[in-house]
C-alpha cells in the first residue's frame, strides 16, 4: 500500500477543487424535487462544474458514462442517470460526483430527501451522515487508519442499519481513487499510521436493511439485495497535525 504524503503545494490545489465541487454540491442540492430526471441533475452538474472551471472525472472513468452518480433509494451507488428515471416524492437521491483541477482530484456525495419523506428515511439519511462525523474525530495524526473505519461502524452499530462491506472510502490526489482503501466496517487490524498530508475520501453507506449488495447487469448500479433503501454521505478530508480538515464542505 503506497499511500502518498501531498505537498503543500499539491495540497493548495487538491483544496480548491474541493472547494469547487462543494459548490456543485450546494447548487444541486436545491435543484432537487419530483418531477426531475435523473438525467437533469447530471447534465445541470456537468455544465455548474465546466463553468467553474473543473473536469468531470467522473465522465468516462472505466466507462462510466456520466458526470454525476445519481442513486435512488435502494440503489446505493454508481446510478446511471435517465431521461426515463424521474423523481418522486418521497424518494431519497444520492448525489456523488467530483471534479479534476489543474490535475487534481475532489471527490464528495450527499443522500437527499425528494419533498417529503418519512421519518425512518430520514433518520437513515441522518445517521449516515453522522456516522462520517464520529469516524473523522479518529482522523488525526498517530492514529491509524482503521481507527475511522471501526469509529463509523461503532455509531451506526446500535441502529441496525447494514454497513455496505463491498465499497470502501479511498485515497484523492492526481487519481480519483489513491491508496489506502478506508472500509466503513469494523477492522480487526489497526492499518498504517495516519500522517499529515494525506487526503482521504472517508465514505460512509449505510442500508436501511440488511448490508448485502448486488450489481445490475449495467454492471455500475450497486443496489441492496434486500430492495431497503440506502443511504451515502462523504468528504474528501485531509490529515494535519491536529484535527482532520473538511475540504469538501
Amino acid at each position: 500500500m503506497a499511500i502518498i504524503i501531498k505537498t503543500e503545494e499539491q495540497i493548495k490545489l487538491i483544496r480548491e477543487s474541493c472547494r469547487l465541487i462543494s459548490i456543485v454540491h450546494k447548487e444541486l442540492e436545491e435543484y432537487i424535487r419530483p418531477g426531475v430526471s435523473t438525467k437533469e441533475i447530471d447534465i445541470k452538474g456537468d455544465i455548474l462544474i465546466r463553468k467553474l472551471g473543473g473536469i468531470p472525472n467522473f465522465l468516462h472513468y472505466n466507462g462510466y458514462p456520466a458526470s454525476i452518480c445519481v442513486s435512488v433509494n435502494d440503489e446505493v451507488v454508481h446510478g446511471i442517470p435517465s431521461k426515463q428515471r424521474i423523481l418522486q416524492e418521497g424518494d431519497i437521491v444520492s448525489l456523488d460526483c467530483g471534479l479534476v483541477y489543474k490535475g487534481y482530484h475532489s471527490d464528495a456525495a450527499r443522500t437527499l430527501a425528494v419533498g417529503k419523506i418519512t421519518p425512518e428515511a430520514r433518520k437513515l439519511i441522518d445517521v449516515t451522515r453522522e456516522s462520517f462525523f464520529a469516524g473523522i474525530k479518529m482522523a488525526r495524526a498517530g492514529n491509524h487508519l482503521f481507527d475511522i473505519s471501526n469509529a463509523i461502524a461503532s455509531y451506526v452499530k446500535p441502529y441496525g442499519y447494514g454497513i455496505v462491506r463491498d465499497l470502501t472510502g479511498h485515497g484523492v490526489g492526481t487519481k480519483l481513487h489513491e491508496d489506502p482503501q478506508i472500509p466503513n466496517f469494523a477492522q480487526l487490524k489497526r492499518g498504517p499510521k495516519l500522517r499529515p498530508g494525506m487526503t482521504l475520501a472517508v465514505e460512509p453507506m449505510i442500508n436501511m436493511g440488511r448490508a448485502d449488495v448486488e450489481w445490475l447487469d449495467d454492471d455500475w448500479t450497486v443496489v441492496t439485495q434486500d430492495g431497503s433503501i440506502s443511504a451515502h454521505y462523504e468528504n474528501t478530508i485531509l490529515i494535519t497535525d491536529g484535527e482532520p480538515e473538511i475540504l469538501t464542505l
